[in-house]
């Protein structure tokens, strides 16, 4: 079927829109009307080819929420007006031994990415949530129980609440342990949110003094400013946890001095140019980790959203219409959001494609 979407269709032009075709609903798909979809750093890197060759035409968005339009006869956890949600993931191995325990983002043998992702659909490659409507493998369809008014701030939950909450569940944050977030951002006010609800003691980290409030308004118990060495020198040894969420090059020893004995730094940002390398003696001297986490499994990821429903927690977004999205990059590229933008695809019928 035709679809309208938005995206790039080739190499160096802007965003604009576009017709796309979807596969028809097999026995195992969903087929979702969207609502709503986030708007992620990763949409920009990959819409302007910023992060190698970018498959076209390109379509990005994967952080999409919906209502179910069709299902396959084989589909049995999903019906037709039932609210539903796609993140970053839409297919993967389903037999490798990270699939069998239900880490399908780490499959030994690739997953499929929601855009940019080979597959055997048309035009050969996924196309993203900028669009009208999606087709998805039952497995990797989410549910979503929030109520209909937080809809669209459900939608970044998808990616930065995924990401943020998979470290924190990993590691254990709740009650009785210190946890630092690093950056105040689409992820970390995230992070924030979420290792507040699960009991931690939260101090959040920022290069800029008048966020000290934003991150008190989000759950932190304490506030941070990360150039002062006086406020920093305060919390050395402290942390059993640090969650960094900044994606530029900076020092990790900062964050390492301020982890007590078996104490981790989980590294979510991807920067461009590679961090300086850690001093080896922070480590070994307090047998610290600086480790990795990316996005989650789709079982973890159902277990993020329904905490989040229970907990009242959504991301802090700013709504927008589908003919501003590369304004919205260039604003992105500024930090001048707060804290996420996500796109109304209602929009999408403001435009006909040529």
């Amino acid at each position: 079927m035709q679809v309208k979407a938005y995206g790039v269709a080739a190499n160096a032009r802007p965003l604009e829109p576009l017709l796309i075709e979807r596969r028809e609903t097999g026995a195992r798909d969903v087929a979702i009307d969207i609502s709503y979809c986030g708007v992620c750093h990763s949409d920009l890197h990959t819409a302007r080819g910023e992060w190698g060759e970018t498959p076209y035409p390109c379509v990005p968005g994967h952080e999409i929420v919906g209502t179910v339009s069709a299902v396959g006869d084989e589909v049995t956890r999903f019906k037709v007006g039932d609210t539903v949600g796609v993140g970053c993931l839409v297919d993967s191995c389903g037999h490798c031994g990270s699939c069998k325990e239900d880490l399908e983002n780490y499959c030994t043998n690739g997953w499929t990415g929601t855009y940019g992702a080979p597959t055997p659909d048309a035009p050969g490659h996924t196309l993203g949530g900028y669009s009208h409507a999606i087709v998805v493998d039952e497995h990797f369809v989410l549910t979503i129980s929030h109520p209909k008014e937080q809809l669209a701030a459900v939608a970044p939950l998808l990616c930065a609440g995924i990401t943020t909450y998979s470290p924190l569940r990993h590691w254990n944050a709740g009650p009785g342990k210190k946890v630092g977030v690093v950056g105040i951002g689409g992820l970390g006010h995230m992070a924030i949110k979420i290792a507040h609800a699960m009991g931690a003691h939260v101090v959040a980290f920022t290069s800029t003094p008048g966020k000290r409030q934003d991150a008190r308004d989000l759950g932190a118990d304490e506030a941070v400013v990360s150039r002062d060495e006086a406020e920093m020198a305060a919390h050395t040894g402290s942390f059993d946890l640090i969650i960094d969420t900044v994606a530029a090059s900076h020092s990790l020893d900062t964050y390492v001095d301020l982890l007590q004995r078996d104490g981790t730094l989980v590294l979510l940002g991807v920067p461009d140019q590679p961090h300086p390398t850690p001093n080896v003696g922070g480590l070994i001297f307090g047998r610290k980790t600086i480790a990795g986490s990316l996005i989650g499994g789709i079982a973890e990821t159902q277990e993020m959203l329904d905490f989040c429903a229970e907990h009242g927690i959504v991301s802090d977004v700013e709504m927008i219409e589908m003919q501003q999205i590369d304004e919205a990059y260039d604003r992105m590229l500024r930090s001048d959001v707060r804290y996420r933008f996500v796109i109304d695809s209602a929009s999408l019928a403001k435009d006909v494609a040529a």
